[in-house]
């Protein structure tokens, strides 16, 4: 009995990436100095994400990467937001959780 192994390229961990950086990789292929596979080869990039950043500005109509219409810095403000937001929230269940532990005590 022989087992085959599979040559199976090893899938890399998902990576994220900011607006910002996404823009900047749309900018450098709208150069025209480079096409997308040169640029998603040298940043070590798949290249259907960079088509699909590039696609996205092209429907968006801006030299950078919008997502529903929302600009770089309006969706860098908005996950800042959130997150403090979120913050916040957290703060106010334990504020809650302590006033009624105390209010329990004192009665």
């Amino acid at each position: 009995m022989t087992t085959k192994k599979k040559n199976k390229k090893q899938r890399r961990p998902r990576r994220v990436f900011t607006s910002a950086f996404k823009s900047d990789v749309v900018r450098m292929c709208r150069s025209g100095g480079e096409s997308i596979s040169e640029v998603s080869e040298r940043l070590d990039l798949t290249e259907s994400a960079v088509r699909g950043w590039v696609a996205k500005s092209e429907a968006a109509g801006t030299t950078g990467v919008t997502l529903g219409g929302v600009t770089v810095s309006e969706q860098d403000e908005l996950q800042r937001l959130r997150r403090e937001n979120k913050q916040l929230r957290m703060e106010r269940e334990i504020l809650k959780k302590a006033a009624t532990f105390f209010a329990k005590e004192s009665s």
